[in-house]
């Protein structure tokens, strides 16, 4: 079980507008998912190669209920 941390983040307008657009499409994604997804990567392919950050991304994409 993850427990979850509220963050609050600003991003350039065009970057909002493309997560809208996406999210319109892809009902089974949210926010949060999308978020959860794109750090645990970013960690992954910058240097954090653990086991932990690893299951997060890919229960993540592939939507494991946590």
């Amino acid at each position: 079980m993850h427990r979850q941390i509220s963050i609050l983040s600003e991003i350039p307008e065009e970057l909002h507008n493309s997560l809208a657009d996406f999210l319109e499409g892809h009902p089974t994604w949210d926010q949060d998912r999308v978020f959860s997804a794109a750090v645990s990567l970013f960690l992954l392919q910058n240097g954090r190669k653990d086991s932990v950050t690893s299951r997060i991304y890919l229960d993540t994409l592939f939507d494991v209920a946590a």
